[in-house]
């Protein structure tokens, strides 16, 4: 195997502390969710469909995720009456997934929970560290979509 260049095993460490901080913030948010009977993708899955119904499709777009792990999500939520499919009059096979009223408050109480959260992790940390990280965060995911999409047209 050949060694890492410098640039190299800068990546390599940032994508280390990134898999960290992901894993780190699943629990978190798990912990912020479970109060609420929720969970971190039901969490997200939510807060992706408060703002309108969608389709499972563009809720993964949205997140960044596959279609098979929400589709499994947005299941779960209906079953526990906290989403519903409901009929798409743009496309007959794909329902749109909207929030039950019992889904809105569940999310409103983590909503609320979440807020204290970050304005409390927010003071131990630097703003304009807090500020780079997520340039350099965007930047970085900017760059793997763009080398995704590179690789999928080859």
């Amino acid at each position: 195997m050949e060694p890492l260049t410098p640039r190299a095993f800068a990546v390599s460490e940032l994508a280390i502390e990134v898999f960290r901080a992901n894993g780190a913030l699943l629990a978190a948010g798990d912990a912020l969710a479970r109060p609420a009977g929720l969970t971190s993708a039901r969490w997200q899955v939510l807060g992706v469909i408060d703002h309108g119904p969608l389709t499972v499709a563009d809720i993964a777009r949205a997140m960044g995720l596959r279609r098979q792990s929400v589709q499994q999500t947005a299941e779960s939520l209906v079953v526990e009456g906290l989403a519903a499919f409901r009929d798409n009059p743009r496309h007959r096979r794909a329902r749109l997934l909207a929030a039950t009223d019992t889904g809105r408050r569940a999310l409103a109480d983590v909503e609320r929970r979440h807020a204290e959260w970050a304005d409390d992790l927010a003071a131990a940390l630097d703003a304009s560290a807090i500020t780079a990280a997520t340039e350099a965060l965007r930047a970085l995911t900017a760059r793997l979509d763009r080398s995704a999409m590179d690789s999928t047209s080859e």
